[in-house]
């Protein structure tokens, strides 16, 4: 049944167009019931059960089907994903509706559906002919929506009833809009709020904590004060950024000072570019992330920022006046120069909330539900929740979402999401710094896994269209020891004129993941492979990154190859790009590699290949430096774990080789052929990766830590950077080189992915290179699989689709690939700064593990006036000459014999 719609538009030129719209209604749709003799099971993927016993609700005893509106997937969604809801039905009209108000909200749900045990059942109403209905006239798109979920409830039940005289089976339509419920009971619809069905639940009683609070003002605490003031309706703040009467920005909390933060204002204006916010009433309810609009106070009432260091530890939720006094030591005398434009938030423009780790303080009432959780980023304010589980969850890290944040409550309510595990376990830990840093690791989805390719799987003839067949070249990868997703190969080899032939080999990803499909859009998503101390959380399926697409030695594989032809002095005469095939002939580690290079008896062809790249690389390095390239150091640690317990058992800074070097020249080389070619064909549409400058006053900290040495830091141009950190040398103290270009790589700028359209300054400072991108690494960075799209395109060896070339699109994924790099590294860094405080600490019999808790008196030790040091020592637990007396104010940390330890309190 075909039904159309006919209207007019006015386009821009000021003609009329008419524009009909056609909608087809189907009777083959099926209910997603089995047994359904009506519809005969006229659906795929997973189904309805057929007699659904759980979960047991004492409101609706008989077996039954949920059916929730769009604002219960939205505010719920907790709820729905816990393992005792199963057997709901997901509408269509639902469905749209929550993909077109929160993204998050429909992956979630989207990821549910697929779920074969949760035995959800998206049911197309839309284009079902007795559940389809017409916006009527005077009708608003919501209300509409509402009387559609209504017929399709209805529906449900009488068509359910056909399945057999005896059959109980009932939908129940779960909402929390008082007039929808109201309606639906009239029409003999069974319904009842979230919260009515939730506590009806009499077997899942922990199902209660994962309620969120909705209604702001039915949740407000009993006290009334109201301690802020009224965010402004959208609208207005809308008429109030056009009229420049407030400032669009991102609200950035301060980690220091609960009661400080700052607005980073949108746009392209220097002027006002950041805003302090001072106290609890001008920060108004914000939260860090959020876009904000801020009204700037006048110039008299500016302030400077704080240096007072204030964490909110109170327990009195409620105790503003406490507040207003802390908010007193903020006001401190300051020069004119210090102030700082001074604003106050308005009103919320996006709220950017997100689940939050952290730990349980319980409240000192006996029998409370009512508690405090404690985020572990000190940016996220404390969140109020209600628990029957505080006893359980105390010590514990816990999950929780924020619901709301009331006029007149001191803290943003919230509810009970997830228990993690115990506070200090590895497994806990790691899932808290992966969660905290926002990186993706849930399993892939089974919509994800469709799209890989089926085992076994070999090389075919349609495979070998617009592809070389390099197989018979030397080709060999180096790599840490370990590596099993093996991104490149290399070979070089003597041509017949005498010249040398380089060449890089990188993993034909962009071969198994095709642009638009499930795969692609997850890729995309996680942007970059996360590597932690124990364990590697992949941006593809292992398929791919362990297998498929891992250049292993003695198999075929698709690569992308980059070829040069140089003379002996690495000038570069001819460069070309081609799809192959290759067949590595080792997979040789940095130190495997560099022992053939130092072999004087091995002259075999791979030896024979890494002397010729060793060669060429030294040549590149030089002429790299030459021209300004920055040599930073950075120490990174290897941990060395046991097999059985996955425990750190050792750590060591990893070992840098000529063959180390050797890779990253013609990595480096690679992508900047690349980032050429690109840019040649796709001026404006090119993936490409600079890194500014930084401004002068970064390098304050090098400067000043060189000249406490007697040594002279340049910092006008990279060469002179370059050249005065190789002089930097101290015979007395050898290490202080290393020492300088630490502290440099801590100066420097954040290298970023940016499309070319978009941008006018492509320069790399760290590597002196004009233009730069990432070609080389597909497997862990998706930013390489566009780069590979548009390069085969380019030579020709693939087709282009409408993404790849709208620079609007290539931005925004830019965006999320520099957010997921930082995210990342972040990550990086955490999960080494937990292993390396992983390892407990026994002195004297006694075992002191992360987290215990310890008694120490903090001290200034002045002995050496120039370096001066803060020395703690134990007073409790007390350990025979190692704590110092509980009397403790006339004790010599230095007297001989005792005994000195580094303890974290």
């Amino acid at each position: 049944m075909l039904k159309s719609k006919t209207f007019l538009k006015k386009t821009r030129a000021g003609g009329v167009m008419k524009i009909v719209r056609e909608h087809y209604l189907r009777d083959d749709i099926g209910c997603g019931a089995p047994g359904c003799a009506a519809c005969g099971r006229a659906h795929g993927g997973p189904a309805l059960e057929p007699q659904p016993q759980d979960p047991a609700s004492s409101l609706w005893p008989r077996p039954h089907y949920l059916m929730p509106d769009t604002n219960v997937l939205l505010h719920q969604i907790d709820v729905l994903e816990d393992p005792a809801i199963r057997n709901v039905i997901v509408l269509q009209t639902v469905l749209q509706e929550v993909r077109n108000r929160s993204a998050p909200i429909y992956k979630r749900i989207r990821d549910v559906t697929s779920n074969q045990d949760k035995h959800f059942y998206t049911f197309t109403n839309e284009h079902h002919r007795e559940t389809y209905v017409e916006q009527e006239q005077g009708e608003n798109a919501n209300d509409r929506n509402d009387r559609a979920i209504r017929v399709a409830a209805k529906w449900y039940n009488e068509h359910l009833k056909k399945m057999s005289a005896e059959n109980q089976l009932q939908v129940i339509f779960i909402t929390n809009d008082r007039k929808n419920k109201e309606k639906a009971v009239e029409e003999g619809i069974p319904a009842f709020t979230c919260e009515e069905y939730v506590k009806s639940l009499t077997a899942n009683p922990e199902l209660i904590d994962r309620l969120a609070c909705l209604s702001e003002e039915g949740n407000e605490i009993e006290s009334g004060k109201i301690i802020f003031s009224e965010h402004l309706p959208l609208s207005k703040l809308q008429q109030g950024i056009k009229s420049g009467s407030y400032l669009q920005g991102t609200f950035r909390a301060s980690r220091e000072n609960y009661l400080e933060a700052t607005v980073w204002v949108h746009g392209d204006t220097e002027e006002n570019k950041e805003i302090i916010l001072q106290g609890l009433k001008h920060l108004n309810r914000a939260i860090h992330e959020d876009i904000v609009a801020v009204e700037l106070l006048p110039r008299s009432q500016w302030v400077a920022p704080s240096s007072v260091v204030l964490h909110d530890e109170g327990q009195n939720e409620d105790d503003v006046d406490r507040e207003e006094e802390r908010e007193h030591l903020l006001k401190t005398a300051v020069n004119e120069k210090m102030l700082k434009p001074t604003g106050r938030v308005v009103g919320i423009i996006k709220r950017n909330w997100r689940p939050y780790c952290g730990m349980l303080s319980k409240s000192d009432i006996k029998e409370s539900r009512r508690h405090l959780f404690t985020p572990a980023d000190r940016r996220i304010p404390r969140i109020r929740i209600e628990t029957r589980q505080a006893s359980t969850l105390e010590g514990r890290r816990i999950i929780v979402a924020i619901d709301g944040w009331p006029r007149n409550s001191r803290y943003p309510n919230g509810h009970f999401v997830k228990n993690l595990g115990d506070v200090g376990e590895k497994e806990t830990e790691t899932e808290v710094l992966l969660l905290e840093h926002d990186v993706p690791h849930e399993p892939f989805s089974q919509a994800v896994l469709s799209f890989l390719p089926k085992m076994p799987w070999s090389i075919t003839e349609k495979d070998m269209k617009n592809r070389e067949d390099l197989r018979h070249l030397c080709v060999c990868s180096v790599d840490p020891p370990g590596c099993t997703d093996i991104d490149d190969a290399l070979h070089c080899r003597e041509l017949s004129n005498g010249n040398l032939e380089a060449g890089v080999h990188i993993a034909d990803v962009s071969h198994f993941i095709r642009p638009g499909n499930a795969l692609d859009q997850e890729s995309a998503r996680r942007g970059t492979t996360v590597y932690l101390c124990e364990k590697r959380i992949d941006m593809v399926p292992e398929l791919l990154s362990s297998n498929l697409c891992s250049l292993r030695c003695n198999v075929d594989r698709l690569a992308f190859s980059c070829i040069w032809e140089m003379d002996h002095n690495a000038e570069i005469l001819k460069t070309r790009f081609t799809k192959s095939v290759i067949n590595s002939k080792a997979s040789l580690t940095y130190a495997e590699a560099q022992m053939r290079i130092d072999s004087a008896t091995m002259n075999d062809d791979i030896t024979t290949s890494l002397r010729g790249l060793n060669k060429l690389a030294k040549i590149l390095k030089k002429g790299r430096i030459e021209k300004g390239a920055l040599t930073l150091s950075s120490p990174e640690v290897r941990f060395h774990m046991d097999s059985e317990t996955h425990d750190p058992i050792d750590l060591q800074t990893k070992e840098l080789r000529e063959t180390n070097s050797m890779v990253e020249e013609f990595m480096l080389l690679a992508n900047i052929s690349v980032a050429k070619k690109i840019h040649e064909e796709f001026s404006e549409h090119a993936l490409l990766r600079k890194h500014p400058a930084p401004p002068s006053s970064n390098y304050e900290i090098l400067v000043k830590a060189a000249k406490s040495k007697n040594l002279e830091i340049k910092t006008d141009t990279a060469k002179s950077l370059a050249d005065s950190l190789d002089r930097a040398e101290c015979p007395a103290f050898p290490y202080l080189n290393t020492l300088l270009r630490i502290l440099a790589t801590r100066c420097m700028m954040q290298a970023v992915y940016f499309c070319s359209g978009m941008d006018n300054d492509f320069h790399h400072y760290g590597l002196a290179s004009p233009i730069y991108t990432h070609f080389t690494s597909p497997i862990r960075r998706y930013a390489d699989i566009i780069v590979h799209r548009l390069l085969a395109v380019a030579i020709g060896a693939d087709c282009t689709y409408p993404e790849l070339t709208d620079k609007h699109k290539l931005a925004d994924i830019c965006k999320n690939l520099n957010f997921r790099h930082k995210m990342s590294q972040y990550a990086q860094r955490a999960s080494v700064a937990f292993h390396t405080q992983t390892p407990s600490l026994e002195i004297e019999g006694t075992v002191f593990h992360v987290f215990d808790k310890v008694k120490v008196k903090i001290m200034l030790d002045s002995s050496n006036l120039q370096h001066q040091k803060i020395r703690m020592a134990l007073v409790e637990p007390q350990i025979s000459g190692v704590s110092i007396p509980t009397d403790i104010s006339n004790v010599d940390l230095n007297e001989p014999g005792r005994k000195k330890r580094k303890f974290e309190k």
